[in-house]
């Protein structure tokens, strides 16, 4: 449903479409070939899939915490657990650590991320605390835990960003000239440019600016239209906006804690948006019983398919 917003971004209403009740969904992902969502419960360490068309759902265990996962070229799935990357047939069969990244589970724990345009898989690493616990943030390069990581299709593992309080949202434009970056902490969502053949992230700078009293900047997805849909974090919202930084359209929750989004169903046409009910109190629960489900909106732009990472040799059996 969208509603008039007396001249200012357009508003939306979200429906629920599936009651998941997780205690932290993230990474949402649509299956283009078999027209499925799938989406990771972080904690709990589950991989879920759910086929809007018949109602089907189902889940497995990674056996770890579970931070994002990524489709494969093959139609399998690479995944970012708790302290490092492992592949996956879609249904967690045959799921196989990949060497050359062990993070120390112990501080830090990967969060977000998703397959690149050069058949690479990006994930991040964040501090073991809860978002909006208000920890001081370090600042660009300082101290903080944090890294952005590039899994190559050779498997090889380089650090693209250091210094990361809660590395979230990502995604690239579709010329592979900037690339977009949450690290939520930090206020907002950053640009970098992007050398269009390697990857290479160069000159990053503020975008989009959200302040802590509306919550904070977590997952992110690009539409065709080449605008910047954000969940915020806290604020029980997903945002859209213009590549040139302008709010355009909000969509709100019946939940606080919106954590991520992806575009899916048929022709691309429908958001789905996680959410979680992590550290809510039993009040908090009570008031806000749909926390942990995943929403939907058709908010009249399409989004992209998912980028896919793409091992120089199969490794995910699917």
């Amino acid at each position: 449903m969208s509603r008039a917003s007396g001249g200012g971004p357009r508003v939306l209403d979200a429906e629920l479409a599936v009651p998941a009740q997780c205690e932290l969904a993230e990474s949402p992902v649509w299956d283009t070939g078999r027209q499925l969502l799938l989406w990771v419960d972080i904690l709990a360490g589950h991989v879920h899939t759910f086929d809007p068309a018949t109602g089907d759902r189902d889940v497995f265990a990674a056996g770890l915490p579970v931070g994002a996962i990524g489709l494969t070229g093959d139609g399998g799935l690479v995944l970012a657990l708790v302290d490092g990357f492992a592949v996956a047939d879609i249904r967690g069969g045959r799921l196989t650590r990949l060497p050359g990244l062990t993070t120390d589970a112990g501080v830090v724990r990967f969060n977000d991320g998703k397959p690149d345009p050069w058949g690479g898989f990006c994930a991040g690493t964040m501090r073991w605390h809860p978002q909006g616990s208000g920890e001081p943030p370090g600042a660009y390069g300082g101290s903080e835990p944090g890294r952005l990581y590039r899994l190559a299709p050779d498997l090889s593992v380089s650090e693209l960003v250091v210094g990361v309080g809660v590395s979230n949202g990502l995604d690239w434009t579709d010329d592979r000239r900037r690339f977009y970056y949450v690290d939520s902490p930090a206020g907002g969502v950053d640009v970098f440019d992007t050398d269009p053949d390697r990857g290479t992230l160069l000159d990053r700078r503020r975008l989009i600016d959200i302040p802590a009293s509306e919550g904070s900047a977590d997952g992110l997805t690009i539409d065709a239209d080449g605008c910047i849909w954000v969940a915020v974090w806290g604020g029980g919202e997903l945002r859209r906006y213009t590549p040139a930084g302008r709010l355009d359209t909000v969509v709100r929750l019946p939940v606080r804690q919106v954590s991520s989004v992806a575009f899916g169903g048929p022709g691309l046409g429908t958001l789905y948006i996680t959410t979680a009910r992590e550290n809510m109190t039993a009040a908090d629960i009570a008031a806000q019983p749909q926390s942990g489900d995943i929403f939907c909106a058709v908010p009249g732009v399409t989004g992209r398919p998912p980028f896919r990472f793409v091992p120089a040799a199969t490794n995910s059996g699917a």
